[in-house]
């Protein structure tokens, strides 16, 4: 294979540099509503879905249903004597799009305690996978196990009408996410607590039983579990795991494989595994200057090393937010509730402190500001996870909530197959010459 592979580079080399130097002049030509250069560079700024349960909004982070983060926070549910709010609320809100009451919240919990009976097939899928396979792998593959259980799958076997579609998506997707947290936690156990597995506790409320199963029994983990489902459950429809959910659920693939397959995205450093690399990132500078608590001096200086080696700062920059990600601020403040002395969270706030004036100096960096990421991993550090690995497993827990919420609108209102059209960099040379329509009509 060296002799083809050798073509290829040498063919790509030559194509991306055609490609570079049409964008140069022509990347602000518009073909139709949009121009070269978003068709060519990750379609950035292209209304082309309808997503109704969030919004993402440049300047004020996102909204669910309208509500920003610092509102849901004060006007959600919240568990007894807890101060954090409840994700079957939030789960209640992107589906009914209304706030709901303590009683709604509740509902939700009772449904979701009777629907999470995970299936031993499902256990002993996880169990064929070698110990040192990544989380995210473990995850992915118990959630196609489940996928046995689809209801969708079985009635459109038999025949359902389109205008039914949206019932079999339901129940697939609130079993789904009523099973998730056993998963995950069953992941947890075997890679990092020699498989000694925790039964689930009936009487908890979803995340709190989450954290019961991971084997944290402090009131305040099981704050901070509630916090992290609710701020991570949806960020309109955009990102990759929510529109790879969209898409493939598009095809009427059931909730299993388009949130399977979303997931697999989620499992991208460029996405959901930003918060492992974050706290990688963190502890290796912490090893590398050789203290728990560098100052902003030392980490000022980590930080332009990283730049000049070509890498990026993870936890830093965002698609679309032009400010601090409200998120990292929600969590922020957790930290200066329940762990204001804890040197690693303490460091994130140094480095909160050192990063954006250095980006700023860097001319291409629109947001030099903190994302969700960039906080996460430390409060989890806090008390005792230090698998960061995890993290992500526990992104996707949350992300269900809003991918599922939305899957059932997709089905709800009937939305087609996604087909955008797409072209050829050849046809796009011959549409600048004036020789053909890129549209092709």
């Amino acid at each position: 294979m060296g002799i083809i592979k050798d073509r290829f580079k040498a063919k790509a080399d030559s194509v991306a540099t055609e490609i570079k130097d049409i964008l140069k002049e022509h990347g602000n030509k518009k073909i139709g509503e949009v121009t070269l250069s978003q068709i060519y560079q990750g379609m950035r700024g292209m209304t082309g879905l309808v997503t109704e349960t969030s919004l993402l909004d440049a300047q004020e982070g996102i909204r669910f249903r309208g509500y920003s983060i610092p509102e849901l926070q004060a006007r959600l549910p919240k568990a007894p004597h807890g101060s954090e709010p409840l994700p079957e609320g939030l789960f209640y809100l992107m589906l009914i799009g209304e706030l709901p009451t303590d009683e709604d919240a509740e509902h939700v919990t009772n449904i979701l305690q009777r629907r999470s009976h995970v299936p031993t097939h499902v256990f002993e899928a996880i169990d064929a996978l070698p110990i040192h396979t990544h989380p995210m792998t473990m995850f992915v593959v118990g959630v196609m196990a489940l996928q046995t259980e689809s209801y969708f799958q079985k009635k459109y076997a038999e025949g359902i009408n389109k205008k039914d579609y949206w019932l079999p998506v339901f129940d697939d997707s609130i079993v789904l996410l009523a099973r998730l947290p056993r998963i995950a936690a069953y992941i947890y156990r075997r890679k990092y607590k020699n498989s000694e597995h925790i039964q689930p506790n009936g009487l908890l409320d979803w995340a709190g039983n989450l954290a019961h199963m991971l084997g944290y029994e402090d009131e305040s983990f099981r704050e901070l579990m509630r916090l992290y489902m609710t701020i991570h459950a949806d960020h309109e429809g955009g990102n990759v795991s929510a529109h790879t959910t969209h898409l493939v659920g598009s095809a009427l693939s059931d909730p299993y494989l388009a949130y399977a397959a979303g997931m697999n995205g989620l499992a991208g450093p460029l996405h959901g595994l930003a918060n492992q690399e974050v706290i990688k990132w963190v502890f290796e500078m912490q090893e590398e200057l050789n203290t728990d608590l560098p100052t902003k001096e030392q980490i000022a200086e980590y930080v332009k090393k990283t730049l000049g080696e070509g890498k990026v700062v993870p936890g830093y920059g965002h698609a679309v937010l032009r400010k601090t990600d409200p998120r990292f601020t929600a969590q922020m403040e957790f930290g200066k509730k329940h762990m204001p002395d804890d040197k690693l969270v303490q460091t994130i706030w140094n480095i909160y402190d050192t990063v954006p004036p250095i980006l700023q100096t860097i001319g291409k960096i629109k947001n030099p500001w903190p994302n969700v990421d960039a906080h996460s991993g430390a409060l989890l550090v806090h008390y005792g996870m230090v698998e960061y690995e995890f993290y992500t497993v526990l992104f996707a827990v949350s992300r269900a909530l809003g991918v599922l919420a939305s899957l059932c609108w997709d089905r709800a209102l009937g939305f087609p197959l996604e087909r955008p059209k797409s072209v050829t960099t050849d046809l796009v040379k011959l549409w600048l010459d004036g020789k053909d329509n890129i549209w092709g009509e």
